[in-house]
């Protein structure tokens, strides 16, 4: 289609702001954002729709402009919802760029945009299939009240006979049609995201065929963001947080008309999607305030407060919460790339979820930060009961992965680990602290087992790890600054990375091989550095007691 149809078009709701002249352009796709730079997101012949949060002055719109112009794209439309009429100093920037430039007004959903685009690339060559289209357009617009994805579902039910799904990667069924198609077996929902998960990472093009028993289901991938197949530098970013739509029928006979119609309709969830993603926003945003807090050492009455305010969005209606559990997940792939911390954060959301709740928002009750490559989950517990042998009960390690244990492994493929740990529960603000330690040391334990997928519970730490937390601050101090001053002297005097260095050796076991590959450093110049730490602490690291000692210190420093 090309950028002039959508002027036409009185119900988008667009007014052209500039780039009169480029209105034959054609486009080939939407994609919708607020990122700074959302180049790897981008293919070529977009039209880019923006709610202009990613501006906090005037010099941020020339790099933004600038970063479309050399992804390709036809057209931004900027939303008037947030700041009011568009700011000048992107009217002049798309300008300069020969860019056009839409405003689109307040009272328009950018689904209703995103919608109408994908009809009219890849919906309007079969009429009948671009009705269904049209009329998942009025059902999901309508926003959270119109039915969601089940909606969708259940048009391509009614109107194309197509049994269909959307599931998680870790295989829990998000919706489903209510009109002949009910719910897929447990099971069967885990070996279709297995499959999904498989697929993705031997970077074959959907839809994938999967035969399971009798019936042949095709997996079509829903990407957040509007994402192509392509735009991801690496596809473990995404293999672990990715929809899917498993519809029950064999896509490899289909004419090209349908395929068409079946990812524009994965686009039309991918809205749901991101609709989800910004639901989590608070919450996550309130993990991250309290994980701050507790990391830097703030009075229990500050982070109190904070708990205060988290718990009326966390527990709605409940007011505060007795009980909290601390979650920590990490993972992994050989050779350290690519950043894992938000990919964690992704996954443990949906981890934490209870694997028979349907939907795609049952998770409101879970806060997740990310820091680094780990993610840390808050999770309030409004009561919590005492088992048989007098211990509370609350998350459990050993239930948590039983039922993704196979997709997640699928999805990790031979070059991952998901290791998770579990704290007890804290009744207080106090205990929050013993607790992050707690999850992070439990998940230590679960990295020294074998397998691709692993948790343990504070029930399984050994005596000395549960009173780390509670040492004092003066032996603290004192312990660490014997053994890990003289190593940060020499870091500060010659940028050598030996804190580093020896945090990551003990994080490998002490193996040369997978340390070396980490800090991507040669076998050769790990063992100077840690010949050098030797040195200068008078420690000996092939030694139990030396390593314990320096674990112990990195720990309370």
């Amino acid at each position: 289609m090309r950028l002039r149809a959508l002027l036409d078009t009185d119900a988008l709701g667009l007014r052209l702001l500039g780039g009169e002249d480029e209105l034959d352009r054609t486009v080939r796709g939407v994609m919708t954002t607020d990122l700074r730079d959302p180049s790897r997101y981008l293919s070529g012949g977009e039209l880019v729709l923006t709610g202009l949060a990613w501006r906090r002055d005037a010099t941020d719109a020339e790099p933004f402009v600038h970063i479309l112009v050399q992804a390709g794209v036809a057209a931004l439309a900027a939303g008037e919802a947030e700041l009011g009429d568009v700011p000048d100093d992107l009217v002049l920037a798309c300008a300069r760029h020969r860019l056009p430039l839409f405003a689109v007004h307040e009272s328009v959903a950018f689904a209703t945009i995103t919608e109408h685009v994908v009809r009219q690339v890849s919906g309007e060559r079969a009429g009948d299939l671009a009705a269904v289209v049209d009329r998942h357009r009025r059902m999901m617009t309508s926003g959270p009240a119109g039915g969601g994805p089940d909606v969708v579902l259940d048009l391509l039910g009614s109107d194309l006979d197509l049994r269909a799904w959307v599931l998680s990667p870790t295989g829990r069924m998000i919706a489903g049609s209510k009109t002949g198609a009910p719910g897929l077996p447990s099971d069967t929902c885990a070996k279709l995201a297995a499959e999904h998960l498989s697929a993705a990472r031997t970077g074959r093009r959907g839809p994938h065929r999967v035969p399971l028993g009798s019936a042949t289901y095709s997996l079509f991938p829903v990407r957040s963001s509007g994402r192509s197949p392509q735009a991801s530098r690496d596809v473990r970013e995404s293999v672990l947080s990715d929809w899917l739509l498993a519809v029950e029928a064999d896509a490899g006979d289909w004419p090209e008309e349908r395929l068409d119609l079946l990812y524009g309709v994965t686009q039309l969830i991918a809205v749901e999607r991101d609709r989800r993603d910004a639901a989590r926003t608070v919450r996550r945003r309130l993990a991250q305030e309290v994980l701050e807090l507790v990391q830097t050492g703030a009075a229990p009455a500050e982070i109190a407060a904070r708990l205060r305010v988290a718990a009326p969005v966390l527990l709605p209606g409940l007011g505060a919460a007795p009980h909290w559990q601390v979650v920590v997940a990490r993972v992994e792939w050989d050779g350290g790339d690519p950043e894992s911390g938000p990919v964690a954060q992704s996954l443990l959301e949906e981890i934490l979820v209870d694997p028979l709740a349907t939907g795609p928002e049952p998770s409101d009750r879970i806060a997740v930060a990310h820091t680094g490559d780990e993610a840390i989950a808050l999770v309030p517990l409004p009561a919590v009961s005492t088992e048989h042998d007098g211990s509370e009960a609350g998350i459990l390690a050993d239930l948590l992965l039983e039922t993704v244990r196979d997709p997640l492994s699928a999805g990790l493929d031979d070059d991952g680990r998901v290791t998770l740990g579990v704290s007890a529960a804290v009744h207080s603000a106090e205990g929050l602290r013993g607790a992050l330690e707690e999850a992070r040391h439990a998940r230590r334990v679960a990295a020294a087992r074998p397998g691709r997928v692993c948790a343990a519970g504070h029930q399984e730490l050994a005596s000395h790890v549960l009173l780390l937390p509670f040492v004092p601050d003066d032996v603290r101090r004192a312990f660490t600054a014997r053994l890990l001053d003289p190593l940060r002297d020499y870091d500060r005097r010659h940028r050598a990375e030996l804190i580093p260095t020896l945090e990551a050796f003990l994080d490998c076991d002490g193996s040369w091989t997978r340390c070396a590959s980490r800090l991507h450093l040669h076998v050769n110049t790990l063992r100077y550095r840690v010949g050098r730490i030797e040195q200068l602490t008078g420690r000996d690291l092939s030694r139990l007691e030396d390593k314990l000692d320096f674990f112990l210190a990195l720990r309370m420093s």
